[in-house]
């Protein structure tokens, strides 16, 4: 995680327009008559937009602000360019369309040992909520802000779904994980960070 945000960091510190974009160069490289900066996407994600699904997962996973609202300026040329030539926008909107569904945020706590962990931890990876971010992790542990706090169930590896850091009561089932997933689409978070619904 650590790694992460100083990549991330590097990124927003070296390579940004000042304005929420990204050039592809930074600002050590090579002088050339115009410094590059393409935000449409082809085969491959664009480097903007490549960036700022990366900063949103990052603010997913961490509650910063400051990632997330990076996220939100770099996707800025996202609409004027899905509205005359779509085809290269596409990884645009789809981090647009994660930043404004949440992106939901999956929890699960459990020994990774355990099956019922991994269970959870596979259920999770297959959701298809736009964005979704998933980490696991043993009670305890402080490396990924986003299962801080979060506890097993009289001892059974459990599943917290989130948004924004505020997460429905857990699940210890794949089940009812399957159930919050589905019903992630019209859950929407109350403000304040480590509130319970």
């Amino acid at each position: 995680m650590r790694l992460a945000g100083e990549l991330l960091n590097t990124v927003l510190e070296r390579f940004s327009d000042g304005d929420g974009g990204f050039y592809d160069t930074a600002d050590d490289a090579e002088r050339l008559f115009r410094r590059p900066q393409d935000p449409t996407d082809n085969a491959t994600p664009s480097g903007q937009f490549a960036a700022a699904g990366a900063l949103l997962t990052f603010g997913a996973l961490t509650g910063s602000d400051w990632h997330r609202q990076s996220a939100e300026r770099a996707l800025a040329p996202a609409a004027a360019l899905a509205a005359k030539h779509a085809r290269f926008a596409g990884w645009g909107l789809a981090v647009a369309e994660a930043h404004a569904t949440g992106p939901v945020e999956i929890a699960v706590i459990g020994d990774r040992d355990d099956s019922r962990t991994r269970a959870l931890h596979r259920t999770a990876l297959l959701t298809v909520a736009p964005g979704a971010v998933v980490s696991v992790g043993e009670p305890g542990q402080d490396e990924v802000p986003l299962l801080e706090g979060r506890l097993p169930v009289d001892g059974a590896p459990a599943a917290y779904v989130c948004r924004g850091f505020v997460c429905r009561l857990p699940v210890t089932s794949t089940d009812d994980l399957r159930r919050e997933l589905r019903g992630q689409v019209s859950f929407q978070a109350p403000k304040g960070p480590g509130s319970q619904l």
